[in-house]
């Protein structure tokens, strides 16, 4: 049977498991995929905790697969598929879990893998660099404006700072001092994270910033909201207090989940904008390292297990 790192009961890392699961079968407008990589994100511990993204509704079946995002090659299509055949290459966000040796993939967010990139590289795009693109294109700040992004060192953070960039805006990255380095990397101001954030932002950016991503929460965000007048500039796709978003008049990033932004992303990747700066991989059966190093707040850029064809 094929394997997969799982969950078995929302809790913590005791509830996490490898083991032996039926292979999905496609449903109509799904693929199933051979899982050649799978992305780790921090919503994949959340949801273990039980986190429901806005508009879930549906129960969990458990055991519950792990991940969100995947690169593969197709094997079998369901009803009403078109545009991908077996033996495609392809990547997106997964129905029901990625770190697995196969997954399924919804049409509406899967994109061919151009041969350019790397299964590795296009299983960071669908989560991470999807929500970073997203949040950047809701802002529509004009070029030479100043962006300020907290949370810079991590997969949405990095990805953020890139395409921001790419777009032509100054960007003031907050992130720990040991990330200083790396943000800086990224083309961003760094400014270290910590009690009286807004203070040294207005040092770096004495002339002010014109909007704020947030991917912290809790005060980070609050001190971050008191920098923009406008709430319509201050997005964030952290977990703060919802009484805390409506009350500095902010909002959560609006994920359009297309194939479209995928597509996108991508031709970023291939024209030298956007590294997904992957930082370690690990194989499926050391899947609870590659999430714990994630879970634990001490990755850097993205981390991705990959799966042996």
């Amino acid at each position: 049977m094929p394997k997969a790192y799982v969950f078995t009961r929302y809790g913590g890392p005791e509830t996490e498991a490898l083991a032996d699961v039926d292979r999905p079968s496609p449903g109509p407008g799904q693929i199933l995929v051979a899982v050649r990589a799978a992305g780790v994100n921090p919503v994949d511990w959340k949801q273990r905790e039980g986190y429901r993204r806005p508009g879930e509704t549906a129960e969990r079946v458990f055991p519950a697969v792990f991940g969100n995002e995947a690169a593969g090659v197709v094997q079998e299509v369901g009803e009403g598929v078109t545009g991908f055949a077996v033996g495609d290459d392809v990547f997106g966000n997964t129905v029901d879990g990625a770190y697995a040796e196969y997954a399924l993939l919804s049409t509406a967010v899967a994109a061919h893998k151009p041969a350019a990139l790397s299964f590795t590289d296009a299983a960071t795009l669908p989560v991470a660099a999807a929500t970073a693109y997203d949040g950047v294109r809701e802002l529509d700040l004009p070029e030479g404006a100043t962006l300020l992004v907290t949370g810079a060192g991590g997969g949405v953070g990095a990805a953020a700072v890139q395409i921001a960039r790419a777009r032509g805006l100054r960007v003031v990255g907050v992130a720990s001092e040991g990330k200083k380095e790396f943000v800086e990397s990224l083309g961003a101001v760094h400014v270290p994270s910590g009690p009286d954030l807004a203070a040294r932002v207005r040092t770096a950016a004495p002339e002010g910033v014109d909007a704020v991503f947030d991917l912290v929460g809790g005060d980070t965000f609050v001190e971050a909201a008191d920098l923009v007048d406008d709430g319509a500039r201050l997005i964030t796709g952290a977990r703060p207090v919802p009484e805390a978003v409506a009350a500095k008049g902010g909002s959560r990033v609006v994920r359009a989940r297309t194939a479209a932004v995928l597509d996108a992303l991508a031709d970023l990747v291939l024209r030298g904008a956007l590294n997904p700066h992957v930082t370690r991989t690990f194989p499926l059966d050391r899947a609870e390292e590659a999430l714990r190093t994630v879970e634990n707040g001490h990755a850097r850029g993205k981390i991705v297990i990959e799966v042996t064809a």
